[in-house]
């Protein structure tokens, strides 16, 4: 079973918090797999993880980069695993599918959207009864506070 951890965004789009949550996530040595709605989303995405702070970047890939295997982060609009991650980020609402190939996952959702947090609310509900570890961080101006 994965560890599902969901992400309720308050104080910052995820267009600021997802590059810091990934920058972490690659720091624990995770290989991700970043999976949003559609392929435009892709598009943001990745030209998102090549500017968001002057010095910085992510290295990352889609289907528009190839080689997927090379790749330690992939952003994709599918339900796949083509560079063997053994995390899943979800964003956009979209449905964790099949979580075995994977040890974490984190959903990210926004939490100033009502119907995004009332479909986190069944996305929780259906991974507790598929059996996964379930956590849950809320934003602070201060950072992420575990709640659950």
């Amino acid at each position: 079973m994965a560890n599902v951890g969901f992400y309720h965004l308050l104080s910052t789009p995820l267009e600021r918090a997802l590059p810091k949550l990934l920058e972490r996530a690659r720091e624990q040595g995770f290989v991700i797999v970043v999976r949003a709605g559609s392929a435009e989303r892709v598009a943001q995405l990745d030209a998102l993880l090549w500017t968001y702070e002057e010095a910085s970047f992510l290295p990352h890939g889609s289907t528009r980069d190839g080689n997927p295997a090379a790749q330690p982060i992939w952003l994709t609009d599918r339900d796949e695993n083509p560079n063997r991650a053994t995390m899943l980020v979800l964003v956009d609402g979209v449905e964790p599918g099949d979580l075995s190939s994977f040890s974490r996952c984190a959903d990210i959702f926004d939490g100033n959207d009502e119907s995004a947090v009332a479909a986190a609310r069944e996305r929780w509900r259906r991974a507790r009864e598929a059996g996964h570890e379930l956590t849950y961080w809320q934003q602070k101006a201060a950072g992420w506070e575990r709640r659950g």
